[in-house]
This record gives C-alpha cells, sequence and structure tokens, in this order.
C-alpha cells in the first residue's frame, strides 16, 4: 500500500532537479566563431541537492539529423561547475559565455547540456540531459 505513494515521492523528487536551458532560444540564429551565452537555469526544490556540474557542447544538424545528448554533446564548449545564482524573477541560473566553433556547418544546430547534481540524504547521483535547437548563420 505503501509503495504507490513512494513512487510518487520519488517522481516529485527527480522531477524538482530538473535544469532547463532559458537562452539560447528554440530556433535561434547563432554565428560560427562568435560568442553565445548559454543560460542554465535551475528551479528551486524541495528535495536537498548539491549541484556537481554541466557540460555544453554544439553539434550540427545540417546534413544529418539532430542526435540525441544521450549519444553525443556534439563538440565540447563547457565543462566544470555548475553555481546558479538568484537573479531577478527567474531563479537560479548560471550564464556561461562559450564560443561556437568557426567550423561548425551552416544550417540546423543543437546546444547539448548535461547536468550533473547529488541528491537527497542518500546521494544518488542525477543526470539531465538537455538540448535546443539553434541555426548556424
Amino acid at each position: 500500500m505503501k509503495a504507490p505513494y513512494f513512487i510518487a515521492f520519488l517522481a516529485t523528487a527527480v522531477s524538482a532537479q530538473n535544469a532547463f536551458i532559458g537562452l539560447p532560444k528554440k530556433d535561434q540564429e547563432i554565428t560560427a566563431g562568435e560568442k553565445l551565452v548559454v543560460q542554465v537555469l535551475r528551479p528551486n526544490s524541495l528535495t536537498g541537492s548539491e549541484e556537481m556540474g554541466v557540460a555544453i557542447g554544439v553539434a550540427s544538424c545540417a546534413s544529418n539529423p539532430c542526435m540525441a545528448p544521450k549519444d553525443t554533446l556534439g563538440t565540447l564548449l563547457y565543462n566544470g561547475p555548475f553555481k546558479p545564482e538568484y537573479h531577478d524573477n527567474l531563479g537560479p541560473y548560471q550564464n556561461f559565455t562559450v564560443t561556437i566553433p568557426d567550423s561548425i556547418a551552416k544550417g540546423d544546430a543543437q546546444i547539448n547540456v548535461a547536468h550533473v547534481a547529488i541528491v537527497g540524504a542518500s546521494a544518488w547521483p542525477y543526470l539531465d540531459l538537455l538540448n535546443q535547437t539553434v541555426v548556424v548563420a
């Protein structure tokens, strides 16, 4: 009888850890060789957690369909700490300024993010994979 409550609790705890890509926006035009701000939002959670970090990559989809971030992050643009802070009414987030490689093909591309946190008193690892479609001009 208690199993459904525990499963609901776990589902709530996991969904509360999700991160989101705030920037770039879907289908935003970006330029090869130029800087881009990637904003990773991490809403508040009732479940205790400790951020480990994020990895940010870009993958060209100009000649082939985009692959899921679980299969590739593409060209790695950032790999390191994630320390979201409160700003305005958006809740906690962190901006990362990265440079889009000159070599990326023009056309569709995907910004991929891997977010890792340690969750709860049992300290279980949580991996969140995100992506946002962009257009390289």
